[in-house]
């Protein structure tokens, strides 16, 4: 906990440092909060003691005017001071998500192979929030009230030094249970946060798969998954209750416990006659130990506050200080490429030791169309994800005009290439956006035009709304034709130097594989192209044909040069998938 303290809420504090004015103001009207609160009982005594018992009535009159204002300044003081601390607390969080969402967008798409999206919903989102309570419910309150107490006790024995012996004799029981309370309270927030990612993670992935759920037959499975989990979570948060139930109600007691021994020995001082307690003491006393045990009884659950922030941001900083970023140390900003593309020894894997590329070499001459064919697992679509600099290779080169690709900068780079994946994912907006991806360069009218030109546009105006059809999220209104039409859209009006098809015609049907056809002889034309494809039937007249088995090269040369080779690898991959696409024809 010490460690926490020390690193992550120092860390969390510079993000103060832009409203270093805001953060000064409020910790001043947390001063004159404390001033204003422990003045009221104060004047309550001199107004008992120096004008009720004299029965001064114009000073009576006075004291109690003089104590109205003070509430009114108490309250502004108490206004200001909340309402700044808590502006204060959501400006620093927006900084922080903004920082965060930045940073995690630049990740190695290996990052994500591993890492669950629940559990980053829940650091960008959920534990982000609780850092705002550092500021609004924890250490500015904290700060509030210990100023409060000092404050408080200073007035009491200024007042009362006998009284307030009393009072400073219960306070170490007080403070004792205090302490327990926050011990437990910690491994029951760090408890709560955990099953709350578990929570997020189990429903962010089932939410997502919901299809494959339905599918299988597996709602009653997943529900009793969802049973247990929940259960865990349920189970930290009564850990949660219970501490709180036994706390406040033992706090509650030692608070009347004194008050009532402050009544009884003062009562008794003032019975003597003798005796150097007021009645003016009693009635400041009884406002003054609820002052001062409230905000030491407060203290424990805003510190659980403070706690649960400082925990989630350990959580956060821990996630903004991940260092699994592309290196972007390219200076070269990549204008319209050639399309010359060269791949020398390169050798990569995703996992140590276990290569997927196998030292290949590839050459690919500007405007041609190559295309990548082999079995699952061959490493086709790393390729291509090597290319985009979405991971990087172990060793080796790969070259776009004769330059190393890690001379680009990483945005100018991946501008130049466009990529139609098999799975299409569109954004919950209206299809113009998810064409532009809200970029202002490309206008509704460039759209437009693009779209008759590879033939998508009458499509697109039959739906409801035409280009201002909101497909919904991932594109549910869309069949999976129809999305792949979309992103074949996409590619084109980016006006790419480089064009990838990642099996992006295998599983649509007959009408919009027909479209897709079009589509790509006009978005290939004079542009380097490379079409990954299971189905052979649709690359028979790429320039080129690469065949991959193992993350080698095993073969490479135009369609008819592979199918004349006797015993070839692509000739037997090509022949046993038409004798399969035949035999389901017949049936």
């Amino acid at each position: 906990m010490k460690k926490i303290k020390s690193t992550s809420l120092k860390k969390v504090l510079q993000f103060a440092k832009p409203y270093k004015t805001r953060y000064i103001s409020v910790i001043l009207f947390a001063i004159a909060l404390s001033l204003f609160a422990a003045l009221r009982p104060y004047l309550l005594k001199q107004t008992v003691d120096g004008y009720i018992s004299t029965n001064d009535k114009e000073g009576l009159l006075n004291y109690i005017l003089l104590m109205g204002l003070v509430l009114i300044l108490e309250v502004s003081s108490q206004f200001y001071f909340v309402y700044w601390a808590n502006w204060l607390g959501q400006d620093i969080v927006k900084d922080i998500r903004e920082k965060l969402f930045r940073h995690i967008t630049a990740f190695k798409m290996k990052f994500y192979d591993n890492e669950p999206v629940g559990k980053l919903v829940t650091r960008t989102v959920f534990d982000i929030e609780s850092i705002a309570k550092i500021f609004s419910q924890g250490l500015f309150m904290i700060i509030s009230d210990l100023l409060k107490m000092i404050v408080v006790l200073a007035f009491m024995f200024y007042m009362n030094w006998e009284l307030t012996l009393i009072v400073l004799i219960s306070m170490p029981i007080l403070l004792y249970a205090t302490r327990i309370f926050q011990i437990k309270m910690k491994g029951a927030f760090e408890e709560v946060r955990t099953q709350v990612s578990n929570l997020n993670t189990f429903v962010q992935e089932r939410l997502t798969g919901m299809k494959i759920v339905q599918l299988f037959n597996r709602e009653e499975i997943e529900y009793k998954k969802f049973q247990e989990i929940n259960a865990k979570h349920n189970k930290a948060w009564l850990k949660n209750i219970l501490y709180n139930s036994i706390f406040f109600p033992i706090a509650d007691i030692i608070s009347s416990l004194t008050l009532g021994f402050i009544i009884w020995y003062g009562g008794l001082d003032i019975l003597s006659g003798s005796g150097t307690t007021t009645f003016g003491d009693l009635f400041a006393y009884t406002m003054l130990i609820s002052m001062l045990f409230n905000p030491l009884r407060q203290i424990a659950d805003k510190f659980n506050e403070l706690q649960m922030g400082i925990i989630a941001s350990d959580r956060v900083l821990g996630l903004l200080h991940t260092e699994n970023q592309i290196q972007n140390t390219g200076t070269t900003v990549a204008g319209h490429f050639k399309g010359d593309i060269d791949f020398e020894n390169v050798r990569f894997s995703y996992i140590e030791d276990e290569e997927v590329i196998k030292g290949i070499n590839l050459n690919v001459k500007a405007g041609e169309t190559i295309a990548i064919v082999g079995a699952t697992g061959a490493g086709k679509s790393t390729i291509i994800n090597l290319l985009n600099r979405f991971y990087e290779i172990d060793s080796g080169t790969i070259s776009v005009d004769g330059t190393n690709i890690n001379q680009f900068t990483l945005e100018s780079l991946r501008r130049q290439i466009a990529i139609v994946l098999q799975d299409v994912f569109l954004f919950a907006d209206s299809i113009l956006n998810n064409i532009t991806l809200n970029n202002p360069n490309i206008t509704r009218e460039q759209v437009i035009d693009a779209a008759k030109e590879i033939g998508v546009h009458d499509f697109i105006e039959t739906l409801p709304g035409g280009y201002d059809y909101n497909v919904k999220e991932r594109g549910v209104m869309l069949s999976s034709g129809q999305r792949q039409l979309i992103a074949f859209l996409r590619a084109y009006v980016s006006n790419p130097s480089i064009l990838i098809l990642d099996e992006a015609t295998s599983s649509v049907d007959t009408y919009s594989e027909e479209l897709m056809q079009n589509a790509t002889e006009k978005i290939t034309e004079g542009r380097t192209s490379i079409v990954i494809a299971h189905r052979l039937a649709t690359i028979v007249n790429a320039d080129k044909i690469i065949v991959m088995d193992k993350g080698l090269i095993v073969e490479q040369g135009s369609h008819y040069d592979l199918i004349n080779q006797e015993s070839g690898y692509y000739k037997n991959l090509y022949y046993s998938q038409f004798a399969v696409e035949s035999t389901e024809e017949d049936i």
